[in-house]
């Protein structure tokens, strides 16, 4: 099986809204439903998985009835932060999901996924173990000195990580048991891929594109919608 764990359990303060930044309204439909749209679509992806900000999940199960949302599954209850939900969508699973199927781990603020990145990070996952989406920087690139730059950084020896994430759910569940055995998931930014560079674990990449972000400012919010007019006008 191949299941994503779509992360709705941030409050997301940056865009500046009244509500969680995948729960804002664009052209009638919530982020979160564009983003869960991405992966029932899909045909490699078999079930669902949404971590959930608890004070929304009934509202949540309201729109998977009212979108017709059939292959989310499961929800469960996000955590403090972005590694805790993970860790709560993967445990949610144990009894779920055997060794070798896949799980997915996306932001629910990132509707931009399109169904050849999805299908590429699957096909790199099943041969490595894990993989994540990822592009060299297509800007110039500085370090950041204060308030000026002091040194040029070569843009292709960074690459850009975004989502969906994937791994094995024998890796993930493997990594994160021996992360809190030795008390590791304090030590660097709350990311599961933070956690992978601290462990040592490589990250193998797959493929993806500039606009396969995660909205984090109101900006980003006027720019999908500019991305959904758009696939509306090429779909008449």
């Amino acid at each position: 099986m191949n299941v994503p764990i779509i992360l709705a359990g941030g409050v997301g303060s940056r865009v500046g809204a009244d509500k969680p930044k995948q729960f804002i309204e664009v052209l009638g439909k919530p982020v979160l439903v564009y983003t869960i749209e991405a992966f029932q679509n899909h045909p490699e992806i078999d079930a669902i998985e949404v971590v959930c900000i608890e004070s929304h999940i009934d509202y949540l199960k309201e729109l998977i009835e009212e979108y017709n949302l059939d292959k989310v599954k499961w929800i469960c209850k996000g955590g403090v932060d972005f590694q805790h939900s993970v860790i709560n969508g993967v445990n949610n699973l144990r009894n779920e999901l055997n060794d070798d199927d896949i799980v997915l781990v996306h932001y629910g603020a990132s509707p931009f996924v399109t169904s050849d990145i999805i299908s590429d990070a699957i096909r790199v996952c099943k041969d490595k173990g894990n993989s994540s989406p990822a592009i060299s920087s297509p800007l110039l690139l500085g370090s950041n000195d204060g308030d000026k730059s002091l040194n040029w950084i070569d843009r292709d020896q960074v690459m850009i990580l975004n989502a969906p994430q994937c791994f094995k759910y024998s890796y993930v569940t493997e990594l994160f048991d021996e992360a809190i055995e030795k008390d590791l998931l304090d030590k660097v930014e709350p990311h599961t891929t933070t956690l992978m560079y601290l462990m040592g674990r490589e990250i193998y990449l797959s493929k993806s594109n500039q606009l396969n972000i995660k909205i984090t400012t109101k900006e980003d919010i006027d720019l999908f919608k500019g991305y959904v007019l758009m696939r509306q006008n090429e779909n008449k």
